[in-house]
């Protein structure tokens, strides 16, 4: 694969929609993200890094645009806090927690806490879509720093945010609080996903949209999850918890488990339960660029 670049055309569209976190180029063993007024590289070894700054620089001139600060990361199979991206080039050290835009809502990011800087920009087209869904109350499982979340509660949703870190979701608030949401009707549970889904069935909680959007491994106390083999599990109690006619997003960052097999699993269990479903996919971003992308799928009951 020869490197491949964002559009000038897409550049602008994105700049359009009030959206600043994208990825700009992809090529063997490398690939570079915006964030806001940075740039991040990641990149398998020191000559790949060297090519990737030589990628931003050419993309940056073509498109008149310069970044403050350029930081990298390693890709490492198993990243840890001394994965955290570091400063490459840019003055002052350069900032730790810019904001992005996406869609015209904030977002706050934090280069110093590890490998992950807290957001996922190649789920912008479902955000979009959550959007246009305008739920009454959204179950956002393994939640994060709650970007899903942040994008229901800025068109009227009231949200239900579970996972296991009670430090993500105080990174979370902050971002309902970038964009003058009040978290008072929201709640933050650090507490196991299936535990919380169980005790909501008990008592007859439902929600008209979930959010499915589990890690590919994770551990808690004793026990673990993974998602090839939990993820239909998974989903039977996510729908104890939906409305006949919720809309539940299906995603897994997992490359062993495609689109065709999340259908396969939501037909499955759907017609377990006595219930249809319908299927659709969100449309492509411009700025994948044939990088690794998750596997999503919009399973609509009715």
């Amino acid at each position: 694969m020869s490197v491949r670049f964002l559009t000038s055309e897409d550049a602008l569209r994105l700049a359009g929609d009030e959206t600043d976190a994208y990825r700009i180029f992809v090529a063997p063993g490398v690939w570079g993200e915006r964030w806001g007024e940075c740039v991040l590289i990641s990149y398998l070894h020191e000559s790949d890094l060297k090519a990737g700054v030589d990628h931003l620089d050419a993309w940056t001139k073509r498109n008149s645009w310069y970044p403050r600060h350029i930081f990298a990361r390693q890709i490492v199979k198993q990243p840890g806090k001394e994965n955290t991206p570091y400063l490459v080039r840019g003055g002052g050290g350069g900032p730790v927690n810019p904001i992005i835009r996406e869609n015209g809502l904030k977002y706050e990011l934090d280069f110093s806490s590890g490998y992950s800087v807290g957001f996922f920009y190649d789920q912008r087209s479902n955000r979009k879509i959550l959007m246009r869904y305008r739920p009454k109350k959204l179950l956002n499982c393994f939640a994060y720093t709650c970007a899903f979340s942040v994008a229901a509660a800025s068109v009227g949703s009231q949200t239900v945010n579970v996972d296991l870190s009670s430090r993500i979701l105080t990174r979370a608030r902050t971002n309902f609080l970038l964009n003058n949401i009040v978290t008072i009707g929201h709640r933050f549970l650090a507490d196991d996903v299936f535990a919380v889904l169980k005790r909501m069935a008990r008592r007859g909680e439902k929600y008209d949209c979930i959010i499915l959007d589990p890690p590919t491994f994770s551990r808690w106390r004793k026990k673990s999850f993974q998602v090839e083999r939990d993820f239909p599990y998974l989903l039977r109690n996510a729908l104890s918890c939906a409305t006949p006619e919720a809309h539940i997003l299906l995603s897994t960052n997992c490359s062993s488990i495609q689109v065709t097999d999340l259908q396969s699993i939501g037909s499955q269990i759907a017609a377990s339960y006595g219930v249809s479903a319908n299927f659709h996919c969100p449309e492509v971003q411009c700025d994948i660029l044939g990088g690794h992308s998750p596997s999503t799928l919009w399973m609509e009951l009715e």
